[in-house]
């Protein structure tokens, strides 16, 4: 029977159009683990391998691991492209938010 994890997993892979085999290339793991996560209860996934699986489908862990729903995917996405944001230089952020100013402009 599927987890919240591996139903998570399986529509974001199929979101982005990965096969089995993509998502496991992608994240250094094998098809039949990426399987075995989407469609049974393994009993501890790997934290490294769904640190490199939440990557690739450009979520957080914590929405993957998230069994009640709390967190949505764009939410997700928001708080992935922050904590890059957060790492980036101080010219490569102030780029973005003169982008984001452009675009906040275009709106008036």
């Amino acid at each position: 029977m599927p987890t919240a994890l591996g139903s998570k997993i399986k529509a974001l892979r199929e979101e982005k159009k990965y096969t089995l085999e993509k998502l496991a290339e992608l994240t250094g793991s094998s098809k039949s683990y990426i399987w075995e996560l989407e469609n049974k209860n393994p009993p501890r996934p790997s934290a490294d391998k769904v640190s490199k699986i939440a990557d690739q489908l450009g979520v957080t862990i914590e929405y993957l691991l998230d069994s009640e729903a709390s967190i949505t995917v764009e939410d997700a996405a928001d708080a992935r492209f922050y904590r890059k944001y957060q790492k980036m230089d101080s010219k490569t952020k102030e780029k973005i938010r003169s982008f984001v100013d452009l675009w906040d402009d275009d709106d008036s």
